[in-house]
């Protein structure tokens, strides 16, 4: 019988993710509602709330059985607090998560990056099981990232570490890595490549919102050999390749894990061609036995992530 149970909660840009666990961090409920940013912290929580009462509600639990809730937010939080300090797409700063918890939530809650809760689940119960030194790239709308160094999450000083998406990878223009890799950029590059391209080309296009391409579509169009996307989707490999390559001699990893819609739509090809590249900048023998691995859990990385960090990690006050 289970002593306890654990809530994962993964809020993303466009959707809200909540999972609830048993003791042995198995999934048995599973819950999406949208973000939209909505009502400001206040509403968004409230979207929170419907999605953890769900999971509550689907797995039949006494909700006075759950012993804590992890939950990652897409943005900049203070270390050991529940306060978010830089949350771009939601456009908050400053928000402290914990005040908004209904008075009927008795569990304690951990707040941490994102990212690093994906990397997090993946260390803990997916691909890079048993592995003590893992890099976790994650790319779909911008592109993020997470260390676990010798078996424990690494945030750095000020709790910034893992930001691999703004790694400069042309120092004379500035740009960052998500500029070349994360889909909401490939799509502002695309329209500079249609703009000066052959009419064939264009009209493959034609009537696509750019701006809502899907990592689903982008897909489509890479299979199907169309110029843009193939020039896309290789500039955002050779982009990636090179920083993983630089990262392996810098960190050492032992299991590189890539996720994220962008990789999920693209396939394990995309992984391939990372790697190969990655291993061309890599010194001698660095690359040596390190594993290149695409997200076992897919998108509930972050919810497995965030339960298992706060049955890891319960808040000390």
């Amino acid at each position: 019988m289970s002593t306890g149970y654990w809530l994962g909660v993964d809020l993303g840009g466009t959707k809200i993710l909540s999972g609830l666990f048993d003791d042995n961090l198995k999934l048995l409920a599973r819950s999406k509602q949208p973000t939209s940013a909505e009502g400001g912290p206040a509403g968004v929580f409230s979207r929170i709330v419907e999605g953890v009462e769900a999971v509550v509600r689907e797995a039949n639990v006494d909700p006075g059985q759950i012993r804590g809730m992890g939950m990652g937010i897409p943005g900049q939080i203070e270390l050991g607090t529940t306060k978010v300090k830089f949350a771009p797409n939601l456009e908050w700063r400053d928000v402290d998560l914990k005040p908004l918890m209904p008075a009927t939530w008795r569990w304690p809650l951990v707040v941490e990056n994102d990212v690093r809760m994906g990397t997090y689940g993946e260390f803990a119960h997916g691909s890079a099981k048993g592995a003590k030194n893992v890099l976790g790239v994650f790319i779909g709308t911008g592109v993020g990232g997470g260390m676990i160094l010798n078996g424990e999450l690494f945030t750095g000083f000020n709790g910034n570490a893992g930001e691999i998406g703004h790694l400069i990878v042309h120092w004379r223009q500035g740009t960052e890595l998500e500029g070349i890799a994360g889909r909401k950029y490939m799509m502002k590059r695309a329209k500079e490549i249609l703009d000066d391209a052959p009419k064939r080309v264009r009209k493959e296009w034609k009537g696509v919102d750019l701006g809502g391409v899907r990592s689903s579509q982008l897909a489509e169009y890479y299979q199907k050999d169309d110029p843009v996307a193939v020039q896309l989707v290789d500039d955002a490999a050779r982009a990636l390749g090179a920083a993983l390559g630089g990262l392996v001699n810098f960190i050492s990893p032992e299991v590189i894990v890539v996720g994220g819609g962008v990789t999920g739509a693209l396939g394990d090809t995309f992984i391939e061609r990372i790697w190969e590249i990655a291993q061309r900048y890599a010194l001698p023998g660095a690359a040596t036995g390190v594993k290149c691995v695409s997200a076992a859990l897919g998108d509930d990385s972050g919810i497995v992530g965030c339960a298992a960090y706060a049955k890891a990690h319960p808040p000390t006050a």
